[in-house]
């Protein structure tokens, strides 16, 4: 990857924490957390790698984004307003009465929303469900899977990578946000995953494991995948949940978040800093 487009991604994924964390300040609550932990993978799928047209959302042609922890709604909304798919102004509607962009992502709802999300474990099945059916039709679509690491707690996640594997969906790519944290606390507490890329290789997968905060790695990872033939690909992206913002990452509650006077003053000040990291890009 050349510097001038490492550069763009990573303004990009800076682009996408503003506007998120904007729209949960706005609000006053919400899923905060991981839903700053995947702005570097949306950079990288929304302004390098999926084809897609902001101005025709139903496009037969496009790739498929599900983001199956739907709670991650905000940072989903803010990649697609930041691409036209709707007006930036819309973002300051998140959650309230009438809006078009819920907690969770709603298709019927919100422009560039592939397949509503939130019942955790479910948005694996419908994404391989677009995944077969556009094998079945021989069209070049892929689908791109963002799946929770306390999600994969649900046994649907995995009867769903059993029959991805038995019917060889070489154009699906499942990303994991292991961010180590779920609603409950601690991943490793609740339900211990051990180690998600030897699951993923024990049920047939193309496997990488990387750093999910960085561009680079994650594009990387991504070619890498695209190439494997005959079978789904899988990229564990070790995260920070809250990643960006200091006083999200430091808070250990952070998979939803209350902001009162003292953490609407942390944000406000956040959203300072990543404005001079924005413009700091460009010099």
């Amino acid at each position: 990857m050349e510097s001038n487009e490492l550069k763009r991604l990573e303004k990009f994924a800076t682009e996408i924490r503003l506007e998120t964390l904007k729209e949960i300040k706005t609000l006053g609550f919400g899923h905060i957390g991981g839903s700053l932990s995947i702005a570097d993978l949306l950079s990288v799928l929304y302004d390098k790698v999926m084809n897609y047209d902001p101005k025709n959302p139903q496009w037969e042609q496009r790739d498929f984004f599900v983001s199956s922890k739907g709670h991650a709604g905000p940072a989903v909304y803010a990649t697609l307003a930041l691409k036209g798919f709707f007006p930036i102004e819309m973002l300051s509607t998140l959650n309230h009465n009438g809006t078009n962009l819920p907690s969770h992502c709603d298709r019927n709802k919100t422009p560039g929303i592939d397949m509503t999300t939130g019942s955790l474990g479910q948005g694996v099945s419908t994404a391989i469900g677009m995944a077969l059916g556009t094998k079945i039709s021989k069209a070049d679509n892929f689908t791109y899977l963002l799946v929770g690491d306390g999600e994969m707690n649900e046994g649907q996640c995995w009867e769903g990578i059993m029959f991805a594997y038995h019917h060889k969906l070489d154009n699906l790519i499942c990303f994991v946000d292991y961010n180590k944290k779920q609603l409950d606390g601690y991943v490793k507490d609740i339900n211990d995953p051990v180690n998600f890329a030897d699951k993923f290789r024990s049920f047939g997968w193309d496997v990488h494991d990387i750093n999910g905060n960085s561009v680079k790695e994650i594009n990387d990872a991504i070619e890498k995948a695209k190439a494997a033939k005959g079978k789904p690909s899988a990229i564990i992206l070790d995260t920070i949940k809250g990643k960006g913002v200091k006083f999200v990452e430091e808070t250990f509650a952070n998979h939803s978040m209350k902001f009162g006077p003292k953490e609407h003053e942390l944000a406000a000040n956040a959203i300072a800093e990543l404005e001079s990291k924005i413009k700091e890009f460009d010099c």
